[in-house]
């Protein structure tokens, strides 16, 4: 699949300035769903294109942007397909199952385990991280978690990906060059990408301790206040 894709963005980049954000946004769709198919294929040549001008607007900062957007957009939208469907389907279907539709039982279980121990943050943090991105939507929708949550969180995370992998590609086309192909911005930022995944998640990890800290803070001060309201 992924070869596929490679070719489908190679081939279409000629019309990107008129679909390239539905392309973006559909793949992203699939992205956050259960299929294996890597956002680093889809978002890092998206940031070489607004690099190019090749997008919608055929200017840097606008087309990215946009690439952006339309990125975190498709993840929400694949993100919610999963939450919906387990929320439907239930624990016992999904693993009875699961394994028909790319989803192996391993791999839910370990994203039920993190979800169970780390709540809503999972849903944020964990959209930095292969294979559990695409299923850490389904302990979600099992668990019921509250759907402004779930998109607020699903959304911040994505949106921190979407930066990362766009920004790549924008930087990959400033020190590689305009006539790079399609084929190798991929292979080059993927292996950018591991070279500092730690670095990133790092990051990560603290970004999310200072929002931990700040909600609970503010949580702290509200409830407070209702106590002296209530007194």
């Amino acid at each position: 699949m992924t070869e596929s894709i490679i070719n489908c963005v190679e081939y279409f980049s000629s019309y990107a300035h008129v679909w390239g954000l539905v392309f973006i946004f559909l793949f992203m769709t699939m992205e956050s769903t259960i299929l294996p198919l890597p956002s680093e294929i889809v978002m890092i040549p998206a940031g070489f294109m607004a690099y190019r001008c090749e997008l919608l607007c055929r200017s840097f900062w606008p087309d990215f942007f946009l690439a952006v957007i339309a990125g975190i957009l498709g993840s929400i939208c694949g993100a919610w397909i999963n939450y919906l469907v387990s929320l439907k389907l239930g624990r016992p279907i999904l693993y009875k199952y699961g394994k028909y539709f790319f989803i192996k039982e391993h791999a839910l279980k370990r994203a039920e385990e993190i979800f169970n121990k780390y709540g809503d943050m999972a849903t944020f943090v964990c959209r930095l991280v292969p294979v559990l991105r695409h299923l850490i939507s389904i302990p979600a929708g099992l668990s019921k978690m509250n759907p402004k949550n779930f998109t607020v969180c699903t959304g911040l995370g994505a949106g921190l990906w979407m930066i990362i992998l766009t920004g790549i590609g924008s930087y990959l086309g400033v020190i590689a060059g305009a006539k790079t192909s399609y084929r190798e911005i991929i292979t080059m930022g993927e292996k950018l990408l591991h070279q500092h995944f730690w670095l990133i998640m790092i990051s990560v990890i603290l970004l999310a301790l200072i929002y931990m800290f700040i909600h609970k803070k503010v949580m702290g001060e509200n409830s407070e206040k209702e106590e002296k309201v209530n007194e």
